[in-house]
């Protein structure tokens, strides 16, 4: 990979890698965008299988993430982190500090939180070595919730979009991934009514989770050929490309997942086929408004931060609907509203305010 040609083509500002060789710690933080101010993004662990694929996740992931908080409206940037090891073998508490040395290193141009592989107690263990962390206990806490909220506030609106209803009852969603979002979607998604189809890579633990929530069990390969009224992608991205699309059977694409477009153009052949595809960073944005509200100058308020959360599906509507007036892909149609905002908002920057 040419690092410097893959920043310019993602617009980044900073690329940073560390390695501890006491601990084993192999990550990258990237740092995408801090018009808005600094950079919020979670933390991912993963067994990445090339080191050029732990460098692309993080530029791509970091990138979202500066969408995500403008489109939320949050005074903050992009940014991404990724440990490159498997969470369920590799953790120990001193990976996690030396991980949190790293983080504190950046002076505060990026705040990390929890993201696949990492849970509250490991930000914890993170926060013994840096202040910028999000998302702990004694805060935030756990984001998933509100990622999941505000993932269900988002499929209303589409369903309003595809059915002309928002009703659950008879309704068919087919889950990809577990997880903490994952399920938490699943529970929230019965108590609507719905029926659901799900899927994991990891079965050992997620079929127990299938069987609570009386729901299909298929094999991962097989989630993208059911038959549903919705499909919700919880795991990981790109998983809308040239192979899946041909296999849907939904009218509807609504989940947490990060960057589900493998390329942009999947989004225009989604709008061909009349699939309403509700853009990724949008959708699950709940998760980062809970941990944003820590930085209100009165600290974290729960209401105030859910309350905000349920105002994804407005924001959403009003996404399908600019997409339907242009006829232009929904992401598109996301894009330019954060666009717009990082654009209008930067100018306020150039103003030169004597300390």
């Amino acid at each position: 990979m040419k690092i410097f040609e893959a920043m310019e083509q993602y617009g980044h500002e900073e690329l940073v890698f560390w390695h501890d060789q006491t601990t084993g710690l192999k990550a990258i933080v990237a740092i995408h965008d801090t018009t808005l101010g600094p950079a919020l993004g979670g933390l991912r662990m993963w067994p990445y299988e090339t080191e050029d694929e732990a460098i692309t996740d993080a530029l791509r992931l970091s990138r979202g993430m500066t969408y995500k908080n403008a489109a939320m409206g949050l005074d903050l940037g992009g940014g991404k982190s990724v440990i490159w090891a498997d969470s369920r073998h590799d953790k120990s508490e001193a990976l996690l500090r030396s991980f949190g040395r790293l983080i504190q290193s950046l002076g505060g141009r990026y705040i990390t939180a929890e993201d696949v592989g990492v849970n509250a107690d490991d930000m914890a263990v993170v926060a013994r070595e840096t202040e910028f962390v999000g998302g702990l206990k004694e805060t935030s806490g756990d984001p998933s919730p509100a990622t999941a909220l505000g993932v269900l506030e988002g499929m209303r609106a589409a369903m309003m979009t595809a059915f002309g209803s928002d009703d659950f009852h008879g309704k068919t969603v087919a889950i990809q991934g577990l997880g903490h979002v994952g399920s938490l979607l699943g529970h929230m998604l019965l108590e609507q009514g719905a029926q659901l189809i799900v899927t994991d890579i990891h079965p050992e633990d997620s079929r127990k989770v299938a069987e609570q929530l009386g729901a299909q069990w298929v094999r991962p390969e097989e989630i993208y050929a059911v038959e549903a009224d919705i499909f919700a992608p919880c795991a990981l991205g790109a998983i809308i490309n040239d192979e899946t699309i041909p296999r849907f059977r939904c009218k509807v694409i609504a989940g947490s997942a990060n960057n589900q477009l493998k390329e942009p153009r999947h989004g225009l052949e989604l709008l061909r086929r009349g699939i309403v595809y509700v853009p990724d960073y949008v959708i699950n944005g709940g998760g980062v408004v809970n941990v944003a509200d820590e930085f209100h100058r009165d600290g974290y308020h729960k209401e105030r931060a859910y309350s905000r959360v349920r105002q994804i599906g407005k924001q959403v509507q009003e996404i399908l609907l600019h997409s339907q007036e242009e006829n232009i892909p929904t992401q598109e149609a996301a894009d330019r509203v954060a666009e717009r905002r990082i654009h209008e908002l930067g100018k306020i920057n150039l103003t030169y305010i004597p300390e």
